[in-house]
């Protein structure tokens, strides 16, 4: 059996009357990378603080690298909190050598590891400034750094791509990939799917303190059937005998005259089923398409399935 480097089983956290973490259950194996997803206020960071033991949950368990508590086994985790802060008259390399001593690094190795990290990941140039000096998205870089240096079996990112740009995100995504590669586990926290859906081998959604998907990206595409959408002049009755439809229906707006006479309607078929072949059924049967989109649901059409309506209430991007 493949070990988890993670598991809880029904934790539960509670401030007074409010449930920020309500009977989360979940196994994480050696060498995923593994996404926390849900919006702002979720319970992301209430479960990533009781894993690190910072916040003791109110009932359940949890087991980090074999043991009961993360205090016991810190040296083996590298921890990214979602409040970013540096020493600011520090510089790059002396914060990224410094927090590798913290976790029992050697002085020697820990400023090599240092100038290698930031050369790897563009900031060689950047290694003698001061943190002050550094912009934003540069700081969080080296904030990063400093939480992966002394090169942790496990990570535990919260919100590591808030407030970084494009460039910067695909640096960190690097990163991500590179650690991965290299056998460490690597968990992070986002409200941002895209990030998710580009990086995660698995991924927990949560919303409202609750587990409501535990799987791969497959896994939760496969919950809500794929989507062909045509647009056409005349029925589409002859597709309809295509194998693999679930359902048709016409979304072709009631009160708008469309003088071309075209028509919209959304397919939904089943995960075996070939768009090509309904395509291939227009054809045939002389249907003029003047639009073929097929598209696979994404992580947020999957988050709105599962919520309904109280998704549309979250900051979720």
């Amino acid at each position: 059996m493949q070990e988890n480097v993670l598991e809880l089983s029904k934790v539960c956290k509670k401030y007074g009357a409010f449930t920020a973490v309500d009977d989360m259950s979940f196994a994480i194996p050696k060498g995923a990378i593994y996404g926390f997803l849900g919006p702002n206020g979720a319970g992301k960071t209430t479960t990533i603080r009781m894993i690190l033991d910072i916040l003791k949950p109110d009932s359940g368990s949890i087991k980090i690298l074999g043991e009961t508590s993360a205090l016991n086994v810190r040296k083996r985790i590298g921890y990214l909190p979602e409040e970013k802060g540096l020493y600011k008259k520090m510089k790059a390399w002396a914060i990224i050598s410094y927090f590798a001593m913290l976790k029992g690094m050697e002085k020697k190795a820990a400023r090599q590891r240092a100038y290698e990290l930031l050369e790897q990941y563009g900031l060689k140039d950047f290694a003698e400034a001061r943190v002050e000096s550094l912009s934003k998205g540069m700081g969080q870089k080296v904030q990063v750094l400093s939480a992966v240096a002394h090169r942790p079996e496990l990570v535990i990112l919260d919100e590591p791509f808030s407030g970084l740009d494009p460039v910067n995100q695909e640096v960190l995504e690097q990163l991500i990939n590179d650690m991965s590669a290299a056998g460490q586990t690597v968990i992070f926290s986002t409200h941002i799917m895209q990030h998710a859906e580009r990086l995660c081998s698995r991924m927990l959604l949560i919303a409202k303190g609750r587990k409501i998907f535990d799987g791969t990206l497959d896994q939760a595409r496969a919950i809500i059937p794929r989507r062909v959408i045509l647009e056409c002049q005349g029925d589409i009755a002859a597709v309809l005998h295509t194998d693999g439809i679930i359902g048709v229906t016409e979304k072709t707006p009631g009160d708008i005259s469309d003088a071309n006479g075209t028509r919209h309607w959304e397919i939904q078929i089943q995960e075996h089923a070939s768009p090509q072949l309904i395509l291939q059924r227009c054809f045939e049967n002389g249907i003029p398409l003047t639009r073929f989109d097929y598209t696979q649901p994404s992580l947020h059409d999957v988050f709105v399935h599962l919520v309904g309506n109280d998704a549309r209430e979250h900051s979720f991007r």
